[in-house]
């Protein structure tokens, strides 16, 4: 049984958007040494600005162009697992977000690992991505670079760029929560749906 289908359009390997993915692969640890090293506040924010945005482009100019290849499929959801795991523990040390913020965000995501995984063992290889969950992930891509810069710009900039940028966290992270629930249901009547013997 097969839910998504992922269309292939290409095996190559030098594309714009795989460029942009490995660009923002870049980005991740450039951003930890910048925010834990020398702790380059207002760089570290501008490096997790330039990660949203090709991250953003990537996925809209392999659509657009034609050009979503195999590679692409893979390193895109390992840029972005990485590079929210990354800004959460960086987060956490230099005390930007409080941990009850971290928790309701890998929560999330393990939690749909785990039904994920099920569905993978009965071939059913991907959910269709809803809107909700793409809403949620653009509020969260503007909201870390605020947070961030909120770190150590001077008084009334760090004080508008930290409640822009919790506004944008807050609201990210109940639609991404919301999102959550929804794949969670999709998964869950697919899985309903399934004979006795293969949903067991």
């Amino acid at each position: 049984m097969q839910v998504q289908q992922t269309q292939v359009q290409t095996d190559r390997v030098w594309t714009l958007p795989n460029v942009l993915s490995g660009i923002r692969l870049l980005t991740i640890p450039l951003f930890v040494w910048l925010a834990l090293g020398p702790q380059l506040d207002g760089l570290a924010a501008l490096v997790l600005a330039l990660g949203g945005i090709t991250d953003y482009l990537d996925g809209m100019l392999a659509r657009r162009w034609n050009q979503i290849s195999r590679l692409g499929q893979l390193l895109d959801p390992i840029a972005d697992r990485l590079s929210t795991i990354a800004v959460l523990i960086v987060f956490l040390i230099r005390g930007v977000v409080p941990w009850w913020f971290v928790v309701l965000l890998v929560a999330r995501d393990a939690v749909l690992a785990v039904q994920m995984a099920r569905l993978k063992g009965h071939g059913i290889t991907g959910l269709p991505v809803n809107f909700v969950g793409k809403a949620a992930t653009f509020n969260l891509l503007m909201a870390f670079p605020l947070l961030m810069w909120g770190v150590s710009a001077m008084a009334g900039p760090a004080t508008v760029a930290r409640t822009v940028g919790w506004a944008l966290a807050l609201w990210g992270t109940w639609l991404y929560l919301y999102s959550g629930w929804r794949y969670l249901r999709q998964a869950r009547g697919i899985l309903g749906g399934l004979p006795a013997e293969a949903a067991g």
